[in-house]
C-alpha cells in the first residue's frame, strides 16, 4: 500500500500519526509514504487526480490498485485490515465514545482551527483577516472547554489510558497552528500538559515536524 500525503496538512498527518502509533503497538503495515508537493501544485496534476479526483491529500492506494480518499475511512479500513492491537478497543460503548470524541475534535474544532490559521498567518499567502480570526477563535471555545473537562479526571490521553484516534486528530491540527505561530489553548493547563505529553511519544517524534 502507498499513502500519498504532505507532512504539514492535518488530514494526512492524522493518518501518518495513526500508522506510527499502530507500529508502536507492534503492527507492521508496510505502507510506503509518498509526498505530493502541494506548494508546486502536484495535487492538481493528472497523476494525482487519477488517485484522488478531488485533488486533495491524503490518498491511500490499496493492494488492488484502487484508492481511499478520506482520512477517517483510511483509519477505519486499517483497523479492519490489521485487526491485532487496534486503536479502537473495549466494549461497543467504549468504541462508540472513542469515535464520538474523534468526530467532536475533527468537526467542531479542527475546521475552525485550520481556518483560524489561514486568517492569521496563512502559509498560502492569504491576507490576514482579524475579524474572521476572532470568530473562528470564539467558535473553538466550547470544544476546547469540553476537552479540558475530559482531562480533569487525570487521564493521560484524550480517551483515557490508551492512545486514541482523537489524539492523532487533535495533534494533526495543532501542528498546523504551531506552523503558523498561533496558540489557541488559552488558559487551559490540562490541554497544554496533554500536548506536551503527546509530543514526547515516539510516534509523534517520528511524524510531527513542527
Amino acid at each position: 500500500m502507498k499513502l500519498y500525503m504532505v507532512p504539514l496538512a492535518p488530514n494526512p498527518t492524522k493518518v501518518m500519526l495513526y500508522i506510527a502509533e499502530r507500529e508502536e503497538l507492534g503492527v507492521q503495515m508496510s505502507i510506503e509514504q509518498i509526498i505530493v508537493n502541494t506548494v508546486k501544485g502536484r495535487h492538481k496534476e493528472p497523476a494525482h487526480l487519477a488517485r484522488n479526483p478531488f485533488g486533495t491529500v491524503p490518498a491511500l492506494e490499496l493492494d488492488d490498485g484502487t484508492y481511499l480518499v478520506e482520512s477517517l475511512a483510511m483509519i477505519d479500513f486499517l483497523e479492519d485490515k490489521f485487526p491485532e492491537n487496534t486503536m479502537y478497543q473495549g466494549t461497543a460503548e467504549e468504541k462508540g465514545k472513542a469515535r464520538d470524541l474523534e468526530r467532536v475534535i475533527d468537526l467542531r474544532l479542527g475546521g475552525p482551527m485550520g481556518a483560524f490559521g489561514h486568517a492569521t498567518n496563512s502559509p498560502l499567502g492569504r491576507p490576514p483577516e482579524p475579524e474572521k480570526a476572532a470568530q473562528y477563535l470564539q467558535s473553538m471555545q466550547t470544544p476546547l472547554d469540553y476537552l479540558e473537562n475530559l482531562l480533569s479526571d487525570g487521564r493521560p490521553l484524550l480517551g483515557g489510558d490508551h492512545v486514541n484516534v482523537a489524539d492523532c486528530t487533535l495533534q494533526s491540527f495543532l501542528q498546523f497552528t504551531r506552523f503558523v505561530e498561533a496558540d489557541v489553548f488559552g488558559d487551559r493547563p490540562l490541554l497544554r500538559a496533554w500536548d506536551k505529553r503527546y509530543r514526547e511519544r515516539p510516534a509523534a517524534q517520528a511524524v510531527l515536524k513542527w
